[in-house]
């Protein structure tokens, strides 16, 4: 299950930035809004989604879990590496997802391309923004 959170984590990734870096082309070159654009986001709502599934089951199956509960918080809390994986790695993810499907629903309020644009690259680049913060980059590399 962690290599699996792990893996797809990639393709979450790759189809964010993407998601990004079309919307910020598409805002400030004020192109038309296609379905290409509309597609791209939405990928990047269901594998984000997808991705949050696999992660909440790994997170309840890991050893990170166990020692919450024989251990308590206590412990996990004093060490930064625990912490990262067991309180902060997941909220932000929650967050960014969140986010994510925030700016979904946002853009599909707006009336312009502008504006669609605009909702993916405030929405989508900051949950970016929040997961690249959080990935515990050590251990996943």
């Amino acid at each position: 299950m962690k290599q699996l959170h792990s893996y797809w984590a990639y393709l979450v990734l790759a189809v964010l930035i993407l998601a990004v870096a079309n919307a910020v082309i598409g805002l400030a070159s004020k192109k038309e809004f296609k379905a290409k654009d509309l597609r791209l986001g939405l990928f990047a709502l269901i594998f984000t989604h997808i991705q949050l599934l696999i992660g909440l089951a790994w997170y309840f199956m890991s050893p990170i879990y166990k020692a919450m509960k024989s251990e308590g918080m206590g412990a996990i809390m004093k060490e930064a590496p625990l912490r990262l994986l067991a309180v902060e790695h997941p909220i932000a993810m929650l967050l960014g997802i969140v986010l994510i499907t925030i700016g979904w629903s946002k853009h599909k309020k707006q009336t312009t391309a502008q504006g669609k644009f605009k909702m993916f690259v405030l929405f989508y680049g900051i949950a970016l923004l929040v997961i690249l913060s959080r990935i515990p980059w050590n251990q996943w590399l």
